[in-house]
């Protein structure tokens, strides 16, 4: 088969900053945060079936990303059913005519059908295609790929060969964002679970659930293992794998249950410099289903950490941006695969609940004149501390509100609820030791704010633990340091405390758990009788366009 000729593409001279974009909001968050490009797609089309973004709003968000001179790649990840392909020629027939700078395709097929019909577009594979080698970098060069986003199981010593085997192609690592515990996403827990594909983009994180060991009697009942203090040195759970006997495995579970599949986050903030050095084109951060506040706040230390070591890299500390992002709901950090081996603190076995000490407050919708329009997205209280984040400076700008003021209604109360764009007016005259007008500038529209929510001492506990693991991945603590650490009376109690008293919503089952809105992925919408006449209601809706809930019945 002849495939058309390639659009003619040259490595950046320096790493780009990709940042995740869930709506068109957030879209423009990250732009503004300091983002050299970012990825969106539609939620039928791509691994995010939570992504908020229509055809039209891609389309502008295409526009906004091009008028500020960034770039755009458009996620086409997902692998196809036989539903999803008359949906493409659409598809790539409209992207064709606003000119991404890339699409990201996972599934061969699909990644034919672009080279075939969309030849002037940089074609882009996915993580999930599960690179890990030089070889299949030539091989998807070979079909004519741009760039190769390589799986994050890919060690530095690894990547480090392929960009010395690949000098041409542009390649593309995660740096940031949640983990998945397979094989980048190759997982069916989830469909066994809940019915939802994780692979076509509906992820129940399955794998994040607690899960408490049972026992099996002779009489075929089953019992539930009570672990008590009074008990708990009697027993040792082990297992013995069929074709290895005699090997015992231990199973670590205490009375709250166990997260044995609960990966940390990935964060390679302290090993940076090296992914720089070698000459990583696009350096990527996971996130399109997380908020404003995880986009801004993870885009402003990316952005400031990368220019700051093209500055003076010998001066260069992570310190600071590892700060920021410890600001961040997070199960802890781990640089996972960087060293080519998982460690045994690569996973948080006490909880599965983030924790950050920090609540996104709001975002400054406009300036109406001298007065800030600002969006609330938690309580606040009187007296509080609100941190405006400058989207160029590591120090935020704080400002303490005694009342505040309906932005649309005047009305002066003690306390504001978020809900419907609920905004509050604020006068620039309270920034008493700013100047006005490069107050303006420093925190334009769309900035976003946080306000300190106190840990409990569990939680600080837990967190300092979780800082601990990764000083001891970076080599700053020896092990036993960290087991002296893990290992005391007092944090010891305070951990399981913490462990105990983390909630878990629980996941609702069959039909119960389907929204109705024509999720791609869910088998209960596309195989259940009880959702025929909304199939039937969803072959009306434009590419991006989910189901109403009152069209669902």
């Amino acid at each position: 088969m002849n495939m058309p000729s390639l659009p003619h593409v040259s490595r950046p001279k320096r790493s780009e900053l990709l940042m995740p974009a869930g709506s068109l909001t957030k879209l423009k968050t990250a732009i503004l945060y300091g983002a050299d490009a970012v990825y969106a797609g539609t939620p039928d089309l791509s691994l995010r079936t939570q992504s908020s973004f229509t055809l039209e709003e891609l389309i502008e968000g295409v526009k906004f990303v091009h008028e500020h001179g960034k770039r755009i790649y458009l996620t086409l990840n997902l692998f196809t059913h036989n539903s999803d392909i008359e949906k493409l020629p659409k598809f790539i027939e409209t992207i064709r005519t606003v000119k991404p700078d890339g699409v990201i395709i996972a599934d061969p097929g699909v990644f034919q059908f672009v080279r075939q019909h969309a030849p002037e577009l940089e074609a882009h594979v996915s993580t999930q295609a599960n690179v890990c080698s030089w070889l299949t970098v030539d091989f998807w060069r070979n079909q004519g790929a741009s760039l190769v986003v390589l799986a994050r199981e890919t060690s530095f010593e690894e990547l480090a060969e392929i960009r010395e085997k690949q000098p041409e192609i542009k390649l593309e690592a995660f740096v940031q964002g949640s983990m998945c515990m397979t094989y980048s996403g190759r997982c069916l827990l989830s469909n066994f679970m809940s019915e939802r594909g994780a692979n076509q983009g509906n992820c129940a994180h399955s794998c994040r659930w607690k899960y408490k060991l049972n026992l099996k009697l002779k009489d075929g009942t089953d019992k539930a293992i009570e672990i008590t203090d009074q008990n708990a040195d009697l027993f040792e759970f082990l297992m013995e794998e069929q074709f290895r006997p005699g090997e015992l495995f231990p199973i670590e579970e205490d009375n709250f249950g166990s997260y044995i599949l609960n990966s940390k986050d990935l964060c390679l903030m302290p090993v940076l410099p090296e992914y720089l050095k070698l000459g990583v084109d696009s350096l990527k951060v996971e996130g399109r289903n997380k908020s404003e506040y995880y986009a801004a706040i993870t885009a402003r230390a990316y952005r400031l950490a990368i220019d700051d070591w093209y500055k003076d890299p010998e001066n260069w500390d992570p310190e600071p941006y590892l700060r920021e992002l410890y600001t961040l709901q997070n199960r802890g950090f781990t640089m996972g695969f960087h060293e080519g081996r998982l460690t045994g603190v690569a996973h948080n076995y006490d909880r599965t609940k983030p924790v950050g000490g920090w609540q996104y407050g709001g975002l400054i919708t406009k300036w109406d004149g001298d007065d800030m329009i600002f969006e609330i997205r938690n309580f606040l209280l009187p007296g509080d501390v609100i941190e405006f984040l400058p989207p160029k400076e590591i120090e935020p700008i704080r400002l303490r509100l005694y009342e505040f003021e309906d932005a649309k209604t005047g009305e002066i109360t003690h306390k504001v609820n978020p809900g419907q764009g609920k905004a509050i007016r604020v006068p620039i005259s309270v920034f008493d030791q700013e100047n006005p007008e490069e107050l303006k500038k420093r925190i334009p529209a769309l900035t976003v704010a946080r306000r300190e929510t106190p840990m409990s001492e569990e939680e600080r506990v837990s967190r300092l633990s979780e800082i601990r693991a990764q000083e001891l991945e970076r080599g700053l603590i020896s092990e036993e340091e960290y087991r002296a650490i893990m290992d005391d009376p007092e944090l010891l109690g305070k951990r399981i405390s913490m462990k105990a008293n983390t909630g878990h919503r629980a996941p609702k089952q069959g039909l119960d758990s389907c929204c109705g809105k024509g999720c791609n992925g869910c088998l209960m919408f596309w195989q259940d009788d009880k959702y025929a006449k909304a199939r039937e209601k969803m072959k009306e809706k434009k590419i991006g366009e989910m189901l109403e809930v009152t069209e669902v019945s």
